[in-house]
C-alpha cells in the first residue's frame, strides 16, 4: 500500500503538469485537475467497492486495479498528445466560462478515469483482502496510514528527483512499474486467504456517510485555503507546493497510524478537537512571515534553509489539523464498518466531498469572503458536525477582530491603492511615499511599477520597430499594461494582450494614461493555451519576462511553446521573448537559449535597457531568418527610439554566439521541464548580483554587423563601435556607487564615460548623463562645468547640446 500510494502521488504531479500544457493555468485548469483526480477516486471507490465487498477473491480485484493503473498510465504516454490536442480545439481560444469549465473538468476526468477509478478501488480491495488475516477494525487505519505515508514519498521523490532528472514520461513509467509489481505481489501474498462476508447495513449508516462526505469536503477545503494564504509568504516554486503537500500528507498518515492508540474517551471529541486545531492553524498563518525569517536567520543562506523555512510554515499550519484529520477518517471508516457500510462506499463518499472542495472553497468562497472568513467556515463546519456545537461561538471573536489574512508589504509612508483576492492569486497595487506605484501578485512577485514606464515601453518598441510594417501584434503577459499600451499608440497597429489573471487586467487600469485605447484588446486567458488554440496570425509577438522560478512560468519557455508561437507568426513575422536576467542564473539561461535556438536557429539577443540592477535580455527571431534593412529600420525608428543606431545598437549576440553560449545545456521541454526545477535555486539563494551576471554574459557572446544588417561598410563600422561603447559603458558602471552629490558622482564617471564616447561618439547613454551633470555643476562651479562641456563638444562635435550649454554659461545663464 505504501508503494501504491507512492505511485499515486507521483502520477498526480506528472498528470498535473501534463494537463496544464493543454488546459493552461487558469482557475479552470488548476481546479479541474484536482477535482478530476478526486472525482475518479470517488467513482472507483463507490462503483467498484460494492463488487469488491461481495467478491470471494478481493486480492484479485486489488491486483487487477494495480495492473489497470499501470497499463493506463503507459497508454497515456501515447494518448495524451492527440486527445488533449482535440480537447484544446474544443475549448477554443476565447471560450465562454461554461464551455471552458465543462471541457476542462469532463475532459480531464474522462482522460484520467481508468487510472483514478482503479486507484479509488485499491484501498477497499486491500482492506477486504486483509480482512481474514487481521483482527476486525485494525486494518483500515493501518492501510490508510501506509498508503498515505507512501504518498509522501511519491511527492518528494517525484518533485525533487525523478521529474527534474528523468522527465515526466519516465517518472510515469517508473510509477507504472510500481503498480505492476504491486499487482504481482498481491497475487502471491494472498493466495488461499480466507475472507469474511461483509456485514449488512444497519441503522445509522446514512449519518456516517454524511459525516464522511462532509469531512472530505472540509479537509481539502482547509488545504486549498491554507495553500493560497501561504503563497503570499513562500516563493511559490514547484518545490514549495511539493513541500506543502508532503507536510499535509505526513500529518494525515501519522494521525491514521496513531488512531489505534487514541484513548477511547477522546474519540467522540475528535471533530471538536479538529475545529480547534484548524483555528490554531489559522492563527499560525499570521506569524508565517516571522517564522520563515527566523528559520533563515538560524540556518543561514542556502536552498536547504529556504526550503526548511517553507516546511516550517507548512508544519505550523498543517501538522496538527491533518494529524486529527487522519484520525477522524480512520474513526469514521471504522464506524462505517460497524454500521455495515463497505469501506469502498465509505471512501467513495469521502473523496466525493474532497472533489467538490476546490470549486466551493477555491472558486466561490475564497474570492467572495477572503481566506480568513472562509477558514472560519471550515472550523465552524467541523464544530457543526461535532457534539460541541455550542463552542462555535468561540469563532466569532476571531472572525470579527482578527485582521485579514492578506500579506502586503507597504513601504514607510506608503499605502495600498487596491487589493483584490481572486480565485488564483491576490493582486495588489502599492504606492510608496514618493508616489511610485507597484503591481504585485501574491505579494512576492512584482509585475512592474510606474517608475519603470520607459523601460517597459521599450520592451514593446524595440521588437515592433524591427518589423517594417506591423499590422497586428500579440503580447503574452500584461503586467502594468505599459508595454502593450505603448504598442497601441501606433495608429496602424491592432494589439491583442493575453493575461492569466483577470485581477491583473483590472489593476493595470491604475497605470494607464488617459482613456482606454480602442486598438488594445485585453483577454483573460492562459498565454500558452491561447497560442495553441487561436488561429490568428500576428506580425509581431512579444512575450513578457515571466519569472522562471514561479510555478507554471517554466512552461512558457519550452521548445513546444516556442514552436507553437512560430506557427502563429505571419509571413515575415518577428517573435521576441524577454528574459529577466536579474531573476535567472546563467546555467538556466543557457537552457532557455538553447531551447529558443532549437526553434529559431537564426535568433539574436538584445538588451531592453542598459540597466545593471534589473537587466532584461530579449531573444529575437524572424520566421524568414532575413537580416534587417537599415533603411527600413531608420524609417521605423522615428516612432519612439532615438535613431536606427540606438535601436540596432541594443543587440548583444548573433546566432553563432548564442549557439556557443548555449552549448550542450539541457533543452527545456514539456516532458523534461528543467527550467521549472533549476530556476528556483537563484530565487532561494542568489549566488551573484544581476550586474555581475550581465557582465559575464557579455564576455561570452558577440555579434558582427554583417550577421544583423544590410548596410554599407561605414554604417556597419559605426554600429560595431556603438556595441563596443555599450559594453564599456556597462563595465564602467558596475562599480559606480549612486550618490546625490554631483561632484562625487562626476569623480566616479567623468573619465569612464568620456572614454566610452571616444569609442563611439554616437553613444547617447554616456553623453546625456555628463550633459546633465554639467548643467547641475554650473550652479556651483562654472569653471568645472565649462571644462566638462568643452570636452563633450570635442568628443561629439556633431551634437549641439554642449555648445548651446557653453554659450548659456558664458552669458551667465546656466
Amino acid at each position: 500500500m505504501a508503494a501504491s500510494g507512492f505511485a499515486a502521488l507521483g502520477y498526480q504531479i506528472v498528470w498535473t503538469r501534463q494537463a496544464t500544457v493543454w488546459l493552461g493555468h487558469e482557475a479552470a485548469a488548476v481546479l479541474a485537475v484536482v477535482a478530476a483526480f478526486f472525482g475518479g477516486l470517488a467513482v472507483g471507490s463507490w462503483t467498484l467497492g460494492s463488487r469488491i465487498d461481495r467478491s470471494p477473491n478481493p486480492s484479485r480485484w486489488y491486483a487487477a486495479c494495480e495492473a489497470t493503473i499501470g497499463a493506463w498510465s503507459l497508454a497515456l504516454a501515447f494518448l495524451m498528445v492527440p486527445v488533449t490536442g482535440w480537447l484544446l480545439e474544443l475549448i477554443g481560444a476565447q471560450p465562454s466560462p461554461s464551455r471552458q469549465w465543462s471541457v476542462a473538468f469532463f475532459g480531464t476526468f474522462v482522460l484520467l478515469l481508468p487510472a483514478t477509478a482503479a486507484m479509488g478501488a485499491t484501498l477497499p480491495a486491500m482492506e477486504r483482502a486483509l480482512d481474514g488475516m487481521r483482527r476486525e477494525g485494525s486494518s483500515i487505519a493501518a492501510l490508510y496510514a501506509g498508503n498515505t505515508a507512501g504518498a509522501v514519498g511519491g511527492v518528494l521523490v517525484a518533485a525533487f528527483w525523478w521529474v527534474p532528472q528523468f522527465g515526466l514520461a519516465r517518472t510515469a513509467a517508473a510509477c507504472a512499474a510500481l503498480n505492476l509489481a504491486c499487482a504481482v505481489a498481491a497475487l502471491k501474498l494472498f493466495v488461499g486467504s480466507a475472507v469474511a462476508e461483509p456485514s449488512p447495513a444497519r441503522p445509522g449508516a446514512s449519518g456516517v456517510l454524511f459525516m464522511l462526505a462532509a469531512t472530505g469536503l472540509l479537509g481539502i477545503g482547509y488545504e486549498v485555503l491554507v495553500v493560497r494564504v501561504l503563497s503570499q509568504v513562500a516563493e511559490n516554486t514547484v518545490y514549495t507546493f511539493a513541500m506543502l503537500l508532503a507536510v499535509y500528507l505526513v500529518g494525515t498518515a501519522a494521525g491514521a497510524a496513531a488512531y489505534a492508540r487514541w484513548p477511547s474517551r477522546l474519540r467522540d471529541q475528535l471533530l471538536s478537537m479538529l475545529a480547534a486545531a484548524c483555528l490554531l492553524g489559522c492563527l499560525s498563518l499570521f506569524a508565517a512571515e516571522k517564522l520563515k525569517a527566523t528559520v533563515l536567520d538560524v540556518l543561514g543562506p542556502s536552498m536547504a534553509a529556504a526550503l526548511a523555512g517553507e516546511a516550517a510554515i507548512a508544519v505550523a499550519a498543517f501538522l496538527l489539523p491533518t494529524f486529527i484529520m487522519g484520525a477522524v477518517f480512520s474513526h469514521l471508516s471504522t464506524s462505517a464498518r460497524a454500521a455495515g457500510i463497505g469501506f469502498g462506499r465509505a471512501l467513495g463518499v469521502n473523496t466525493l466531498g474532497a472533489a467538490i472542495a476546490p470549486f466551493l472553497f477555491g472558486l466561490l468562497l475564497l474570492p467572495a469572503l477572503g481566506p480568513k472568513l472562509a477558514l472560519m467556515l471550515v472550523a465552524a463546519g467541523y464544530l457543526a458536525l461535532s457534539s460541541r456545537r455550542v463552542w462555535s461561538i468561540a469563532i466569532l471573536p476571531f472572525a470579527v477582530f482578527a485582521p485579514p489574512l492578506a500579506f502586503v508589504d507597504i513601504p514607510e509612508g506608503g499605502r495600498i491603492v487596491s487589493y483584490k483576492e481572486g480565485a488564483m492569486a491576490a493582486v495588489s497595487v502599492v504606492e510608496d511615499s514618493g508616489g511610485v506605484a507597484r503591481l504585485r501578485i501574491d505579494n512576492r512577485q512584482q509585475e512592474g511599477s510606474s517608475a519603470t514606464r520607459l523601460a517597459d515601453s521599450r520592451q514593446a518598441l524595440l521588437p515592433l520597430l524591427l518589423h517594417p510594417s506591423p499590422r497586428r501584434a500579440l503580447f503574452l503577459g500584461l503586467g502594468t499594461g505599459v508595454t502593450a499600451s505603448a504598442a497601441a499608440e501606433d495608429a496602424a497597429l491592432q494589439v491583442d494582450a493575453v493575461e492569466l489573471l483577470p485581477e491583473v487586467i483590472e489593476a493595470s487600469a491604475y497605470f494607464r494614461r488617459g482613456a482606454p485605447n480602442s486598438r488594445l484588446h485585453l483577454m483573460a486567458a492562459d498565454a500558452r493555451r491561447f497560442v495553441r488554440a487561436t488561429r490568428e496570425r500576428y506580425d509581431v509577438i512579444v512575450s513578457d519576462n515571466f519569472h522562471p522560478a514561479r510555478s507554471g512560468s517554466g512552461s512558457l519557455y519550452t521548445l513546444e511553446h516556442f514552436r507553437a508561437v512560430r506557427e502563429r507568426l505571419a509571413s515575415g513575422g518577428l517573435f521576441c521573448q524577454w528574459l529577466p536576467l536579474h531573476q535567472l542564473d546563467l546555467e538556466t539561461l543557457r537552457s532557455i537559449v538553447r531551447t529558443f535556438v532549437a526553434a529559431y536557429p537564426g535568433a539574436f539577443a538584445m538588451l531592453a535597457t542598459n540597466s545593471l540592477e534589473t537587466p532584461v535580455i530579449g531573444l529575437v527571431a524572424r520566421n524568414d531568418a532575413e537580416r534587417f534593412d537599415v533603411g527600413r529600420v531608420r524609417k521605423r525608428a522615428e516612432f519612439g527610439i532615438e535613431d536606427e543606431l540606438a535601436l540596432l545598437g541594443s543587440f548583444v549576440a548573433g546566432p553563432r554566439a548564442l549557439a556557443r553560449f548555449a552549448g550542450n545545456a539541457p533543452l527545456n521541454t514539456d516532458d523534461r521541464p528543467v527550467v521549472a526545477y533549476a530556476a528556483p535555486r537563484i530565487t532561494y539563494v542568489p549566488d551573484s548580483l544581476p550586474r555581475d551576471r550581465l557582465i559575464a554574459l557579455l564576455r561570452e557572446v558577440e555579434i558582427g554587423p554583417e550577421e544583423l544588417v544590410l548596410a554599407d561598410a561605414a554604417w556597419r563600422s559605426r554600429l560595431a563601435a556603438h556595441w563596443s561603447a555599450r559594453n564599456a559603458f556597462l563595465l564602467a558602471g558596475r562599480d559606480v556607487r549612486p550618490t546625490g552629490d554631483v561632484r562625487q558622482m562626476l569623480s566616479q564617471v567623468r573619465e569612464p564615460l568620456l572614454a566610452v564616447l571616444r569609442i563611439s561618439p554616437d553613444f547617447r547613454p554616456a553623453y546625456d548623463p555628463l550633459l546633465r551633470m554639467a548643467d547641475a555643476l554650473a550652479r556651483t562651479d562654472p569653471v568645472a562645468a565649462r571644462a566638462l562641456l568643452t570636452e563633450l563638444r570635442r568628443v561629439q562635435p556633431s551634437r549641439p547640446e554642449a555648445a548651446q550649454a557653453l554659450r548659456a554659461l558664458a552669458g551667465g545663464s546656466p
